[in-house]
């Protein structure tokens, strides 16, 4: 059977969950809409490992026409709250298949993450952009579907690594799945005209060397560096990163960039962060930690800015701050980490209410969100629809 994801989804939506069809449009208490996601997460895991056999047995992925062979090694034992994932990138680029494959080959040796799953996807297609053609994002997310399932591998310990080409990679694919990602690092790519704004919530690493001039590799690593200065002395909250610029080292840094590894492993992602900044990319995303868009709207550059705001000790105000919106109207999927969902929630935007009121727990929200986002962390409970433009 092979993951096909209109076959993928059949099998989730027809994944057995005890009491969801009796419960779906009724209201949950606290306790019960827990009790419920738990439940949908039990079949999600089953679902997916039925799509995935044939793709971890065989370490190919295949959707549609596109296919992508996959190497991973385990390193260490299972940690208590699961493996982490580290999905490595590898160089190349516009040349011959065989030299892509040496290249694919050549990274399997070159980090050795404990506790871990290390995976390296060979790339899509032999060109310049091999790692983040728009078709790319869903294998990644296959990939993180099957480590998951069939490895025992945690959501929130996921990281994306990347060397030369490999590293291109990184510039892209870190800010645009960044929900997906516990930490991110970069190694001898070139950024390109990529926004770092949505890197909010992902702690990122860039590591280039000094004498690596080709397309001014070092150059633009250091530009984007003081960027990302900028970008946390402006936000203290987010924008965790560093910056690395080794001096008497050209494209290859003999392997020093490999302390990115223990950097990255001191983060797990956060589903659900207090403050999004979601700027579209090249590949359209309808989702975005816990903001949805509307479909027709998507291009690149779109930008939201939300924030759920809470008391200086952290408990929930169940105040929504919405402070840019390029969309007519945007979703906000919410659980009761994020807010109290027994009282009233207000949305704010631009300095003004647009809703005051009471959301409602289901089991049937809890499913659809599971069904859109295919990752069980962005179950939720409830959701609101708020027109802004």
């Amino acid at each position: 059977m092979k993951p096909h994801h209109i076959l993928f989804f059949l099998l989730l939506l027809a994944a057995s969950v005890h009491d969801v069809e009796a419960k779906k449009n009724a209201t949950l208490s606290a306790a019960e809409a827990a009790k419920c996601a738990e439940e949908l997460r039990q079949a999600w895991l089953d679902s997916v490992r039925v799509a995935m056999n044939d793709a971890f047995s065989s370490q190919v992925l295949q959707i549609d026409t596109l296919t992508m062979p996959l190497h991973w090694s385990v390193y260490g034992e299972a940690p208590a709250d699961g493996y982490s994932l580290y999905i490595s990138l590898h160089g190349g680029g516009g040349a011959s298949p065989e030299v892509n494959d040496s290249q694919w080959r050549n990274q399997w040796r070159l980090y050795h993450p404990d506790s871990s799953v290390y995976l390296c996807p060979r790339a899509l297609v032999n060109a310049w952009n091999m790692h983040f053609i728009t078709e790319s994002d869903l294998f990644y997310q296959r990939i993180i579907h099957m480590a998951v399932a069939c490895m025992g591998v945690n959501h929130d310990k996921v990281y994306l690594m990347g060397y030369s080409a490999g590293g291109d990679g990184v510039w892209r694919l870190a800010p645009r799945m960044a929900d997906s990602w516990a930490a991110a690092s970069m190694m001898a790519g070139h950024p390109g005209d990529v926004s770092l704004l949505g890197l909010r919530n992902t702690p990122f690493m860039i590591w280039c060397g000094a004498q690596d001039a080709a397309y001014e590799r070092n150059k633009r690593c250091a530009e984007r560096i003081l960027e990302m200065d900028s970008l946390q002395h402006a936000d203290a909250g987010g924008y965790v990163h560093e910056g690395h610029i080794l001096e008497g080292k050209g494209h290859w840094m003999n392997l020093e960039d490999a302390r990115a590894v223990e950097w990255m492993a001191r983060f797990r992602r956060n589903p659900y962060p207090d403050r999004v900044v979601w700027v579209q990319g090249d590949a359209m995303r309808s989702h975005f930690y816990w903001l949805t868009a509307p479909d027709d709207e998507q291009k690149k550059g779109m930008t939201v800015r939300a924030d759920i705001v809470k008391s200086a000790d952290g408990k929930p105000l169940n105040i929504i701050r919405i402070s840019q919106c390029d969309y007519s109207n945007l979703t906000l999927s919410l659980n009761d980490r994020m807010v109290n969902l027994d009282n009233p929630i207000r949305v704010e935007y631009k300095g003004k209410t647009i809703f005051k009121g009471r959301l409602h727990r289901s089991a049937q929200t809890l499913r659809r969100t599971l069904w859109q986002r295919g990752d069980p962390s962005y179950a939720f409970p409830a959701q609101l629809k708020v027109t802004l433009n």
